[in-house]
Parts: C-alpha cells; structure tokens; sequence
C-alpha cells in the first residue's frame, strides 16, 4: 500500500486528501462507541484521542506524522505492507522550525477552506489553475534545501531572509546583484541561490508581495487605467505619456488591499483578533481607549447597522503624508503614500507597523498637491467594491463569508488634510471647523 502522501508537503492536494479519507476508512473500523481515536496529527501525535471528524480535521490543518507509517495505534498488524523509511527519505533535510513557520503561513495564504462532512471537498481545489500553480511552486521552494545535504535552509527561506536584510541595511541593487553571485559561486555546484535580483523578486511576487504599476500624466492629469490604459496620450492636455520608448513621465505603484485583507482572516490567530473590538473590548463611559470608544465609529454603527451587524466587517483608518526618499535632505523631492490602518484589532496590533496595509505609492518630484484626487481613483474603485463585499474565508470559524471594509476617519497632518478633502487649508478660511466664523489675521 503506497502511503508516500504522509510526506506530501502540500496538505492542499488531491493526494493528501485523499490519502486521509484512506486513513480515516481504516479507522473507522476500530473505533469505540463514542467514535474516538488517536490522533496522529503532527500536533497531538498519537498523544490525544478526539471525534474521528475532529482527526480528520486535524490531520488536514496539522499534517501527518512523518515516521507514522505502519498504523499500530490504529489497529494495523505490525507486518508492514510499505517499506521502513521510505517516506522518511522524501522529507526535506532542511526542513526546521523557520520552514514550518513559513509552510504554514504559505497554508494560511492558500486558503484552509474545508468543509468537514461527508461530502468534503477542498474549496481551494476552486482556485484558478494558475494561482494553485503559483502555491505549488512556492511549496517546492520550500521543502527545497539550498544545496544538496543542506540541513538549516531552504531555497524560499534562504531568500526571504536574504531580501530581510538587504532591506533592514539599505543595500543597494547593485551590491544586492554583486552578493548573489558571489554566493552562488561559493555554494556547492548544483545550489538554489538566484543569480539575479529580478529572480530574487519574482519570487517573492508569488508570495504576494507584488504590486501593479499605473503609468501617470506628466501634468497629474489622468491615470493611463482601465479605459484609457492603451492610450498613447493623456485625454484631457494631449502630452504624450511616454518619455521616450515606452518610458513614462511618471508611474503610481498600486499595492490592491483586498488579498491582504483575506489574509487577515486566512490564519486562525489574526482572524480571531480582528473580532476584538466587539467581543473583547471593554467598554466603560467616559474612556476613550480604542477607536471603537469613539462616538464617529458609534454614529457610523448607528447609519449602517448592516455593515456594523458583522464584527468581521474591516473598518480602516486612511493615513497619508510626503517624504523624501534621498538621503540628501538638499535634494527637492517629494513622495507620498497612502496607508490603511485595520481598527478592528486591539490596540497592541492596530498600531504595530506590521498591519500597515500601504496602498499608494504616489511618485514626486512634487506633491500632487489638488491633483490628489487622481491618484486615489483606483483605490476609491476598490473600496467601493470592499463596500458591497467580496467572499473570503474565515479559519477561525471555518467558515466562508462576505468581507466588507470601510475607510471612517483619515489621519493627515494640515498640508495632507487639504489634500485629501480639496479644503484649501490657507487664506480666509483655513479652518475646516470653524469655515466662515474662522478668525484671521493677514501678516
């Protein structure tokens, strides 16, 4: 009997599964009255009895045990009918404990969509065919060493923490290019290491931490996006949109939120977190701890008590402001982003840069200034489909659902303010509050 799936590294495929449904058949044989087993989960293993359907459950999120070939525990003569070791030798050397924190954020972002019956299908199996080709090499990646009898990384791993620092230390891509090839010169022939930086990012695209490029006016007059992405020329002031070969004026990078908001609730532990505000906060009069104390989050309840009847239901706070990427302080460039914060978590997360979610990335030389407006258009057409809601998956509740979002508040020093709200924070009536009954004085 093959059993060659207990290796599998990818819990999502067809062959895992269906090597589970095998084992669970073989259990089901010799369980007690109340339907318990072992579980040989890589969590419990063979240490917990639970529900048969609780096992298989587990053995779908957790993996089976590596070295559980021969189901002794479950009934199994010990003849064994699969050679000793055999799948031992499949298992990647290199495999560790980082490896297992990334394989199963790798799970979290393909999906745990189950449903547990008799009748279970993995709902994952519904992705398209390229994003499931996408996980696929991401896993081969994974359970990839570096090098052949290499026990401490794996290709994925390697790489990941190899980008880490080059970020943390600010190297350049020239430097970063020159270090891959030195390191791939002096590991062993044969090793995983990129030679390349666009290799490096391809890679890491596929994790999903890629982003699309929207070329821009030279004068901030339009995005060249959706109906007019094809065109050679900006449709309001007719300036050409390239430079030269294809080369735009400018280019907006667009960071969609959407998928990141599905990962919040793809793991267990962020989706139960971003329950907090209703079920864990506590409320007292008079105190002001958390968003959710506010009386703009009460009075947004109040106006849409669908929205507000699902505490899953994101709403976010909008960040923006302009910063110099130069070193040179001397140097007159100015870049702005635009950042969404998820309230719904506690205050501990809400605030960890961690759960920035960065939408826009607006290029310079200049601040947009009251072209502002332009760059927001694609995440404003987002929102609006975040409001109706799309479908996610919840593996806290293992359960699918409709995530909707929101934008409630924006957080903006003065100058940003009048960006954002085409309110010319300058002259007579600088103060949004006040308006006409504002007190000024010319100097």
């Amino acid at each position: 009997m093959d059993r060659n799936w207990i290796s599998n590294p990818d819990r999502l495929s067809a062959e895992y599964e269906n090597g589970v449904r095998e084992f669970v058949t073989f259990v089901r044989g010799s369980l007690d009255g109340q339907g318990l087993t072992k579980c040989p989960c890589n969590r419990c293993m063979n240490r917990e009895v639970h529900h048969i359907d609780s096992v298989r459950y587990h053995l779908l999120i957790n993996g089976f045990l590596k070295d559980y070939i021969h189901w002794t525990e479950h009934g199994e003569q010990s003849n064994p009918q699969v050679p000793l070791g055999s799948p031992i030798q499949d298992t990647p050397p290199c495999m560790n404990e980082q490896d297992e924190e990334m394989g199963e954020a790798l799970r979290d972002a393909a999906g745990h969509a189950y449903d547990i019956g008799s009748s279970s299908n993995l709902l994952s199996d519904m992705r398209p065919s390229a994003e499931q080709a996408r996980y696929d090499k991401l896993f081969e990646e994974l359970h990839n060493p570096l090098y052949d009898d290499c026990m401490k990384f794996s290709a994925l791993t390697f790489i990941v923490k190899l980008m880490n620092v080059k970020v943390l230390h600010k190297w350049s891509d020239r430097s970063f290019v020159a270090l891959l090839k030195l390191l791939h010169e002096a590991l062993p022939v044969g090793n995983r290491c990129p030679r390349t930086y666009y290799e490096t990012r391809k890679l890491l695209c596929d994790v999903g931490l890629g982003y699309e490029h929207i070329d821009v006016c030279k004068y901030d007059c339009t995005l060249f996006y959706n109906e007019h992405k094809d065109d050679d020329v900006c449709p309001i002031c007719g300036v050409s949109r390239y430079v030269r070969k294809k080369i735009p004026h400018k280019r907006l990078r667009y960071f969609p939120i959407t998928p990141r908001l599905k990962r919040l609730y793809s793991s267990k532990h962020t989706s139960r977190a971003m329950r907090w505000h209703k079920e864990q906060r506590l409320e007292e009069d008079g105190k002001l701890r958390h968003p959710a104390d506010g009386e703009a989050w009460k009075k947004f309840d109040s106006l849409y008590p669908e929205f507000a009847g699902d505490p899953r239901s994101v709403r976010m706070g909008l960040a923006s402001d302009g910063f110099n990427p130069f070193s040179h302080m001397s140097t007159s460039y100015s870049m702005w982003l635009v950042i969404l914060i998820p309230y719904n978590l506690p205050l501990w997360l809400t605030m960890h840069r961690s759960n920035y979610l960065l939408s826009l990335l607006i290029p310079g030389p200049k601040s947009p200034g009251k072209d502002f407006d332009v760059f927001l258009r694609p995440l404003i057409e987002l929102l609006k489909v975040l409001w109706d809601g799309v479908q996610s998956f919840d593996s806290y509740q293992q359960a699918s659902f409709t995530l909707r979002a929101s934008v409630i508040c924006t957080v903006s020093d003065f100058p940003a303010f009048a960006y954002l709200s085409s309110w010319s924070t300058q002259g007579k009536l600088a103060c949004p509050i006040c308006l006409e009954d504002t007190r000024y004085k010319s100097i």
